[in-house]
C-alpha cells in the first residue's frame, strides 16, 4: 500500500505536484501531477510495496520498474505511451509520463458496449504498430489487454500503456522467478505452457485484443483460470460472430503454431486499411511473428534472422488445430504443464494473473546440434501447406542438396561450407550453411551469437533472439542491425537455425535497413520454401 494514509503524497523530487488519483493495478498507483519546473499535467506512478517485504524483495519490485521504465524509454511512437523521468523517493522509484486524457479500451467496452469492426481495426492497427516498434527495440510487451490501451478523449488517438512486465532482451523476467505474469484470457498457448516466448506472443493478445472490441469480452473468458487455460491451449478456436469482416487477420493471429503466426507490419498494415476503406481483403503474403527471429552470422555471412514478422505466402487458416489423436495428447500435455506452472507460482501467480494494469563475423560460436526432444510444452507440429512461388521469384534447386524459392536474378557463390545467392550489387544476401547437430539446440546456438554480436559486427545493435519452429521442429529466430560493409550502410539480418534429415541448418538474409521490409519478405519466402534434398 501507498504509505500515505491521508491526503495525497507531497512532491515528488521536490517537483512533480500530485492533484488526484488516476488507477491503481497490481504493480502500483497512478496518480496525475503538475510538473511545475514545466508546467504541463503528468501521470506519475508509484511502485507498491507491500511493507512485510524483505529488503531482497523490496529491491525485486525496484528492479521491475526501472526495467518497465527502460523498456518504454527506448520506444519512440506515437501510439506509445510517452515516458519522462524516473525518480526515486522514500526508497522507491516513481515513473513520469505523458498524462493521456481519456479513457481505456476496457472502460469504453464496460460502459459503451462494443465497437463496430472499423473501430476494432483503428485501435488494433495502432496497437500493432506500436508493437513493431517495440519489438524492433527488444522489447516484449506480454500484457496486451483492453486495460491497457487508452483512447485520447478529444483526437481518438490510441496510445499502448504499462509496459510494467515487458521484457527487456539480456533482463531477468519474473518467470525465471517462478510466477507467471499476465492475464490469462490474453495470453499466448505457448507462454500459457512456459515455453520461450517471443515477439509472436504480443501477436496472439492483439487477436484475443480485436475478439474482445467487437464482442464485449474475449472468447477464452471462462469461470474458472484452469477453465481459461483449457481454452486458450486446447479447445477449439471460436472466433465471435461479430468479429465479420476481421476474421482473416483475427485467425491469423490466433494461429497456436507461432511459425504460422500473423506478424505485426502484416497485422498493421491489413487492420489500417480496413479502417480506413471498410474493405476486407485476404490476408495474403503476411510476415509471420514467430519468423522473426534472427540466427547468428558465420565469416563471410550476412547478419542472421530476425525476430520480427515473416511474411507467411500460404493463407491462413481459422484458427484452430488439427484435431488428430496425436495433437490432442500433445496439447493436454501443454495444459497439464501449464496448470503445474500456476501451482508452483502459488499465490503470488494467482496474484499477478488478476493485475490490471551471419555476415562477417568470425565463426567462433559452436552450432548447436540435435533438436530437443518434443516435450509437454511443445507445440504440436503443423502440416506444412504448399507454398505458392510469388511473382518475381523462382524455384531454386542448389547442387548441395537444398531447394529454395528466391527473386529472379539472383547469382550464386560458394564460401565452404556457406553457400550464398546475392541480388545484382549484392544489395541482398541469401546464405545457408548445414553441419553437424550441435547437441545444445539452435536456441542455444543463437543466443550465443546474440551474446557474441558485438564482437562480431561492427555497430551490433537491435538483436534479439526468437524461439519458432521450422518444418514442425524447434528452431531460433535471430534479427539485428549492424553498421554492415564499409560504404554501404546499416544492414537488417534475418537468421534461422534449425535441425533436420541429421544436420543444422543456419538460413539468413540481410538487405540494407531502409529496405528491410523486402528482405524480410525475402526471408520469409525462403524459410517458408526451403527443402533440403
Amino acid at each position: 500500500m501507498s504509505p500515505y494514509r491521508s491526503g495525497l503524497p507531497g512532491p515528488v523530487a521536490g517537483r512533480y505536484r500530485i492533484t488526484g488519483r488516476l488507477g491503481r493495478g497490481g504493480m502500483g498507483t497512478v496518480w496525475r501531477a503538475t510538473d511545475e519546473l514545466l508546467d504541463r499535467q503528468v501521470a506519475v506512478k508509484e511502485l507498491h510495496f507491500n511493507e512485510d517485504l524483505s529488503e531482497a524483495e523490496q529491491q525485486l519490485y525496484r528492479d521491475r520498474a526501472l526495467r518497465e521504465a527502460r523498456s518504454v524509454a527506448q520506444i519512440r511512437h506515437p501510439h506509445v505511451v510517452v515516458l519522462h523521468d524516473v525518480v526515486e523517493q522514500d526508497g522507491r522509484p516513481w515513473i513520469v509520463m505523458e498524462l493521456i486524457d481519456g479513457r481505456s479500451l476496457s472502460d469504453v467496452l464496460a460502459k459503451d458496449g462494443p465497437v463496430d469492426a472499423r473501430e476494432a481495426a483503428r485501435i488494433g492497427a495502432a496497437v500493432a504498430g506500436a508493437l513493431h516498434a517495440a519489438h524492433e527495440r527488444g522489447v516484449l510487451h506480454r500484457d496486451i489487454k483492453p486495460a491497457n490501451v487508452l483512447i485520447e478523449r478529444d483526437t481518438g488517438r490510441v496510445v499502448l500503456t504499462d509496459f510494467g512486465i515487458a521484457r527487456v532482451s539480456g533482463t531477468t523476467t519474473l518467470t525465471e522467478t517462478g510466477v507467471f505474469v499476465g492475464s490469462p484470457e490474453y495470453t499466448s498457448p505457448e507462454r500459457m505452457s512456459g515455453a520461450v516466448a517471443g515477439p509472436e506472443s504480443d501477436l496472439w493478445s492483439v487477436g484475443v485484443l480485436l475478439c474482445a472490441s467487437v464482442d464485449g469480452h474475449s472468447p477464452f473468458r471462462r469461470d474458472s483460470i484452469g477453465g481459461v487455460l483449457h481454452a486458450v491451449v486446447y479447445d477449439e478456436i471460436r472466433p465471435p460472430a461479430s468479429a465479420g469482416p476481421l476474421l482473416p487477420v483475427v485467425s491469423a493471429l490466433l494461429e497456436r503454431d507461432t511459425g504460422r503466426r500473423m506478424g505485426a507490419l502484416a497485422a498493421e498494415l491489413w487492420l489500417r486499411t480496413y479502417a480506413e476503406t471498410g474493405e476486407a481483403t485476404d490476408t495474403g503474403h503476411v510476415p509471420t511473428v514467430a519468423q522473426d527471429t534472427v540466427v547468428p552470422p558465420d565469416p563471410g555471412m550476412e547478419p542472421a534472422q530476425d525476430p520480427t514478422p515473416p511474411l507467411t505466402p500460404s493463407p491462413f487458416p481459422v484458427a484452430s488445430e488439427l484435431a488428430s489423436s496425436t495433437g490432442r495428447k500433445s496439447r493436454r500435455g501443454v495444459l497439464v504443464g501449464a496448470l503445474l506452472a500456476l501451482v508452483v507460482g502459488g499465490g503470488v501467480a494467482a496474484a499477478v494473473l488478476t493485475m490490471n494494469g551471419a555476415d562477417g563475423s568470425a565463426d567462433t560460436a559452436t552450432r548447436p546440434s540435435s533438436p530437443p526432444p518434443t516435450s509437454a510444452h511443445t507445440t504440436p507440429p503443423v502440416t506444412p501447406t504448399p507454398t505458392p512461388v510469388p511473382a518475381g521469384f523462382r524455384t531454386v534447386t542448389d547442387s548441395s542438396g537444398f531447394s529454395v524459392v528466391l527473386p529472379d536474378g539472383y547469382d550464386r557463390s560458394v564460401d565452404p561450407p556457406r553457400i550464398y545467392y546475392y541480388s545484382p550489387g549484392k544489395e541482398f544476401r541469401f546464405g545457408v550453411r548445414n553441419e553437424k547437430p550441435d547437441p545444445s539446440g539452435p536456441m542455444a546456438v543463437m543466443t550465443a551469437q546474440h551474446r557474441s554480436g558485438a564482437a562480431a559486427y561492427k555497430g551490433y545493435r537491435d538483436g534479439f533472439v526468437t524461439g519458432t519452429t521450422k518444418d514442425g521442429g524447434p528452431a531460433a529466430l535471430w534479427e539485428f542491425t549492424w553498421d554492415g560493409y564499409p560504404g554501404g550502410g546499416a544492414r537488417r539480418t534475418f537468421d534461422l537455425c534449425w535441425t533436420g534429415n541429421g544436420r543444422q541448418y543456419d538460413m539468413w538474409v540481410s538487405s540494407p535497413v531502409e529496405k528491410s521490409e523486402q528482405g524480410r519478405q525475402t526471408f520469409d519466402t525462403a524459410r517458408n520454401t526451403f527443402t533440403p534434398r
